[in-house]
């Protein structure tokens, strides 16, 4: 099996040739040569139940692999009850736009730890999404798998070993890598495919071989300063980090098929065929 690609949002090329829904965006990324799209709930669920219907109908038409991005304002490790108490209901929520969009993945944030030691903030988070799980069963909600996000800021919980330690709770858990926010959150750590190959492994060892092969993948160049991410930016600016040819290679070389969402600032469809042909070309090595 390939790995899939495709972009998180609409990019700025979408809108500029006419297109003004994204009930048009399956068909529209299908002609780019991707396949899959991540519709973005980040500020909040606004899409209506029959909206999201018709885009997953237009998806299923377009051979298009749906995920959903829950709003970023929860945060599993909340000291405050209510807020946790929220974030499980947003889970809640995003995940039944899922499952009208027959979306297989929802990708969550996993929080903050600016008040409270790593270790604690973990508890919470493994807490919180202990709850979601009870809740999306109880809802029958429990087909969709809830992915946590490694996060980009140095006071965020969501480091590559917290997320697979929530993932660990239950064999549904699939953790979302963002590479761009792992190079951020360690000041430019992803140096050398020995940095990036140390990730994979670490979803292997703590997972297993399952999860590592279809794990979910967000990627883009992400300026960073002393505190993390600061601003994400396009595949040209090869200023910023983290490259993609290291992903593309230990991916090919292991015959993994990950879902690879690119989040370019504006430009992410056109960086999605980017990254796809970056990694076509490393598979003809590896096949």
């Amino acid at each position: 099996m390939l790995a899939k690609f495709g972009p998180g949002g609409n990019c700025e090329k979408f809108y500029n040739e006419g297109n003004k829904s994204s009930l048009q965006i399956p068909a529209w990324v299908k002609g780019k040569g991707l396949s899959a799209y991540e519709y973005e709930c980040g500020k909040g669920i606004k899409i209506s139940e029959d909206s999201a219907k018709i885009l997953g109908e237009n998806a299923k038409a377009e051979g298009i692999t749906l995920s959903v991005h829950a709003p970023y304002f929860i945060s599993l490790s909340s000291t405050e009850a209510e807020k946790r108490e929220k974030s499980v209901k947003y889970i809640l929520d995003t995940l039944a736009v899922a499952d009208t969009m027959k979306a297989g993945r929802v990708v969550v944030h996993s929080g903050s730890c600016s008040k409270i030691t790593r270790k604690a903030a973990l508890e919470l988070a493994v807490d919180t999404v202990s709850k979601a799980l009870r809740a999306a069963d109880e809802a029958g909600l429990g087909h969709i798998n809830i992915c946590p996000e490694t996060m980009g800021k140095v006071k965020q919980l969501g480091t590559i070993e917290e997320v697979c330690a929530i993932c660990s709770l239950d064999e549904r858990l699939i953790p979302t890598v963002d590479f761009g926010h792992v190079n951020s959150m360690t000041l430019g750590g992803l140096k050398n495919i020995e940095d990036y190959e140390r990730i994979f492994d670490v979803i292997k060892n703590k997972l297993g071989s399952e999860r590592e092969k279809n794990f979910h993948i967000h990627y883009s160049r992400i300026e960073f300063t002393n505190a993390g991410e600061k601003k994400h930016r396009t595949y040209s600016e090869t200023e910023y980090g983290p490259e993609f040819e290291p992903i593309a290679e230990i991916i090919a070389k292991r015959g993994l098929c990950p879902t690879i969402i690119c989040e370019s600032r504006g430009t992410q469809t056109e960086d999605s065929v980017l990254l796809m042909k970056a990694y076509m070309e490393k598979r003809k090595i590896y096949v």
